[in-house]
């Protein structure tokens, strides 16, 4: 039982950031009804931009000069890491929008796939040319501190990632359910031919389901960051095709969905790797997710309808 558990807290913490990319992925196809494969680039770029604000306000010593207190001070930096590198993050999702997406918005549904391999192309290859090759080491931010619980082995670190992701996921939903522009993006994903001439704006919509993918995507790599402190250029490419899949098993446009499946996958490849060598870990899990969508070729949440719209 205690073995079982301590994989259930490694599962959990590793879905978690499966979860906040997979969401990224399941609203721009929800919405706009493509699949922005650049979308994995993007969380690789959030995880650069947090290492350089936290270094940055590292380097302020912003405790110093108000005399805040070494854990406090940490947890602050912490904090604005994530909002400011969330925000700094939402803008190059706008820009790939604006200048990948946009032109190609009424082209074929390949061509809309082909630019967003591109793009992230563009992304992984400016990293190397303005950063180099080597790797980075994410700044410490939290001391690691274990709780022992039931015989299981818990770090704070994982504790912040799983209700942080889980936060983050909740606040999405209620903004998509409860706000005028979330209503507006339901709107469109339902009908997104008659929403336009209701007065809604699809430049608009379009701009803020591709800041708000970005901005959780940036809150995956500073979580991601924070458990596995070691970036790479190249990182995004491997997490971007399972957060891919994720999506499409949570049902097209449903960030419940798309969280529950991230997490899923997270879970099978724990587990997966607790029984099998970790090198049949990939082949196992997408083997499994495989037989799921023969079953429910929608996803989890997807409904009959949106495999006919605009593919």
């Amino acid at each position: 039982m205690q073995f079982f558990l301590q994989n259930v807290i490694n599962a959990l913490q590793w879905g978690s950031i499966y979860s906040l990319i997979a969401i990224g992925y399941s609203m721009v196809y929800g919405v706009l009804m493509l699949f922005n494969f650049a979308h994995g680039d993007v969380f690789m770029v959030g995880a650069y931009i947090g290492f350089f604000v936290s270094t940055g306000l590292l380097a302020l010593d912003i405790g110093g000069l108000i005399g805040l207190p070494v854990g406090v001070e940490m947890g602050l930096i912490l904090v604005l890491t994530l909002i400011l590198a969330m925000i700094l993050n939402s803008f190059v999702g706008m820009a790939v929008e604006r200048i990948g997406y946009r032109p190609l918005r009424d082209a074929p549904r390949a061509s809309a796939a082909i630019t967003g391999l591109m793009i992230g192309i563009i992304l992984e290859t400016g990293n190397l040319a303005l950063l180099g090759p080597q790797r980075r080491s994410f700044p410490e931010l939290i001391q690691t501190a274990t709780f022992q619980f039931m015989g299981v082995s818990v770090t704070n670190k994982k504790i912040l990632i799983v209700v942080v992701s889980l936060l983050l996921t909740l606040a999405l939903h209620q903004f998509v359910r409860r706000s005028k522009w979330g209503m507006a993006m339901r709107a469109m994903a339902y009908d997104y031919v008659v929403v336009p001439l209701m007065g809604i704006s699809a430049n608009t919509i379009a701009l803020m389901t591709f800041a708000l993918g970005s901005a959780l995507a940036a809150a995956a790599g500073i979580l991601y960051g924070v458990a596995y402190p070691v970036l790479d250029p190249n990182m995004g490419i491997l997490f971007g095709w399972k957060a891919f899949v994720a999506a499409i098993l949570g049902g097209r446009g449903s960030i419940l969905g798309a969280s529950l499946a991230g997490f899923l996958l997270g879970f099978i490849e724990i587990f997966v790797t607790t029984i099998f060598p970790s090198t049949m870990r990939n082949l196992i899990a997408f083997g499994i997710i495989l037989i799921i969508l023969t079953f429910r070729p929608h996803g989890f949440f997807g409904e009959p309808y949106s495999a006919q719209l605009r593919l």
